[in-house]
């Protein structure tokens, strides 16, 4: 089954200290662990899919406008104080093992090499409608 997994970020809580104030070495062993952990679940041939996104202020709203013409707006708002800033698409036999690479991923490291333990959010991909529907 193929999972989705988000990872939630913020600039604005004691739990998540803006990567405003990150040394760059702490960047760098951010961003280390992070391709080190794609690497692993590649060879455990689970990974489909990963990406980091661009920072918040670069996001776009869009919706279509009366003549189908995109309306864009910027966004997310000043006041959002979680955003999404990354995802992976996984393969994997079950959902707990889902669990346990999104756990892992969690515990990247942040200021002072402490684990950030973020949140990820786990989704199943869904390929076609439940048998409910």
């Amino acid at each position: 089954m193929k999972y989705m997994l988000l990872m939630q970020f913020s600039e604005q809580t004691a739990d998540f200290p803006s990567i405003a104030t990150w040394t760059p070495e702490e960047i760098q062993a951010h961003i280390a662990f992070m391709m080190d952990a794609n690497k692993k679940i590649a060879d455990a041939g689970e990974l489909v899919e990963a990406q980091g996104l661009a920072m918040p202020e670069q996001a776009r709203i869009v919706r279509a406008g009366k003549d189908g013409a995109p309306l864009i707006t910027e966004g997310p708002y000043p006041e959002t104080k979680e955003f999404l800033a990354g995802f992976w698409i996984v393969d994997c036999e079950s959902p707990e093992r889902a669990y346990e690479i999104a756990a892992y991923i969690s515990a990247a490291p942040g200021p002072g090499a402490a684990p950030l333990n973020m949140p990820i959010e786990v989704r199943q991909v869904m390929s076609a409608p439940t048998e409910e529907l």
